[in-house]
């Protein structure tokens, strides 16, 4: 009786690890049918802090960052950004980047080149050195640009940004310009 038992209970547990062998295969096949679909989705955002003086003589600066977070689930590949400033605006940017004909060695990761004419003082196109994609939830950045002006007259103007990649050829634009106005008094006006 006690061997009639054994082969029943092996039986038994056979026809488990058969069924457990089923259970797994039909879940990972709902698994695999649940899969998102490749998602390409990026914001870009600024972060920046102001210090804005009144005073005609002296120097107002826009200190920010650039920031690219893919949101999706897919890579972004070949991103690069441009940074606009207004056209006739007393705005001037600067930036860390380097230029394609620089040395080698000041070329480090988690640099940024500038890809467009260095004449150019409304548009700066940058690509991120060493760095052809980002992953998904993985943001980069574009750190610590300065925008300077004089308030030697009323001023207004919206510095943006816009992200490119393979994926997003027409690009999309930050979801914050940065917008900087502010008018000044000219001594005389006041008894005006």
């Amino acid at each position: 009786m006690v061997k009639h038992s054994r082969n029943h209970v092996e039986e038994k547990v056979a026809e488990l690890q058969h069924q457990t062998k089923s259970y797994l295969h039909e879940i990972k096949k709902l698994i695999d049918e649940l899969h998102e679909p490749a998602r390409v989705n990026i914001i870009s955002y600024f972060t920046y802090s102001l210090n804005i003086s009144h005073d005609p003589e002296q120097e107002s600066l826009c200190l920010g960052s650039y920031h690219l977070h893919n949101i999706g689930n897919q890579p972004i590949i070949n991103p690069y950004l441009c940074i606009k400033i207004p056209k006739d605006s007393p705005f001037s940017f600067s930036g860390k980047y380097v230029y394609e004909h620089f040395k080698q060695s000041l070329k480090g990761a988690g640099g940024w080149e500038r890809t467009n004419e260095k004449t150019n003082k409304e548009e700066f196109w940058l690509k991120p050195l060493g760095k052809p994609s980002i992953e998904p939830n993985e943001i980069i950045s574009f750190s610590n640009f300065q925008i300077k002006w004089s308030p030697k007259e009323t001023y207004a103007g919206s510095i943006t940004g816009f992200t490119f990649s393979d994926q997003v050829k027409d690009g999309i634009a930050a979801i914050n310009p940065i917008n900087l106005n502010g008018t000044v008094r000219i001594q005389g006006d006041e008894n005006e």
